[in-house]
């Protein structure tokens, strides 16, 4: 699994555990839904200003999503 995977896999753990949709995500975060959906499928780069924004919509640091253990 690459590094860009993981994060996706962790983006989408926080989600789901927030009991978040993909949509209210997207929303809160002024991004599209299939944005969110490429970057949790590991098919999407992401810049570090995206990644500062979820981490905060999610109440997680950025740590948190970068963690690949």
């Amino acid at each position: 699994m690459t590094r860009l995977q993981f994060l996706g896999k962790n983006i989408k753990k926080y989600r789901l555990q927030n009991n978040y949709s993909q949509e209210f995500l997207a929303e809160k975060c002024n991004l599209s839904r299939e944005y969110i959906s490429r970057i949790e499928s590991g098919q999407k780069y992401i810049s570090l200003k995206k990644i500062f924004l979820i981490a905060d919509t999610l109440q997680v640091s950025v740590n948190t999503l970068f963690d690949f253990e």
